[in-house]
């Protein structure tokens, strides 16, 4: 039987608000004919955060600089979204040039605590190629940082064998070489798009 949150610790997020909450990101930014992905630049913070890699060491952003990075929040047991967004991601940083393929890093931030061990995302994330990393953290550090990006998620009730959903946004969050938040990846871009946006990027400063 999976293990789960006690009850008291399970706030109900509604996808509903989840998609609101993207949404209203959205609205405040304009279009930017540069990049398929909405320029953010300015509108958020820069990267940190202090969390758990997968051999169960502490991990802050500021060991990655140098690199592009897509941070992405999620879970291991997602059936359709983190899978697909992920294998969209590693697509798309394999047809980069050479070159830049070693310059850029997924980040999958796994907001299921509980369920989600070092050793589980150490094997999820190892199916998606080797330019990705898997961290999680404590729900309060995990909520802290979704906050700071303007994004929530939430858990549903288990079902009698104790497993759950989590709902979560599937936004993709793109930061340059330096740390700074450049842009928003949504579903509805494609490898092809989000390889050309990556590559720009990883130009820029290179």
């Amino acid at each position: 039987m999976s293990t789960h949150l006690p009850s008291k610790t399970r706030p109900k997020h509604s996808l509903a608000l989840l998609l609101i909450t993207t949404l209203a990101l959205g609205g405040c930014m304009g279009e930017d004919d540069a990049w398929h992905g909405k320029d953010i630049e300015g509108l958020m913070p820069e990267l940190a955060f202090e969390l758990t890699g997968t051999s169960g060491e502490p991990v802050v952003a500021d060991g990655m600089d140098e690199k592009v990075r897509v941070l992405f929040f999620g879970f291991t047991s997602c059936p359709d979204v983190c899978p697909t967004t992920l294998q969209k991601l590693s697509q798309a940083v394999k047809a980069m040039p050479p070159e830049l393929q070693d310059q850029t890093q997924t980040v999958f931030v796994s907001v299921d605590p509980q369920r989600d061990t070092p050793e589980r995302l150490a094997n999820y994330v190892s199916f998606f190629g080797e330019r990705i990393i898997g961290l999680t953290g404590s729900e309060p550090q995990l909520r802290s940082l979704a906050k700071r990006y303007r994004t929530t998620f939430g858990y549903d009730e288990p079902d009698a064998d104790g497993n759950y959903a989590v709902s979560h946004s599937n936004a993709m969050y793109v930061f340059d070489r330096k740390g700074r938040a450049r842009l928003l990846f949504r579903s509805n871009l494609s490898a092809e798009e989000i390889q050309q946006d990556l590559t720009a990027l990883a130009r820029e400063q290179s």
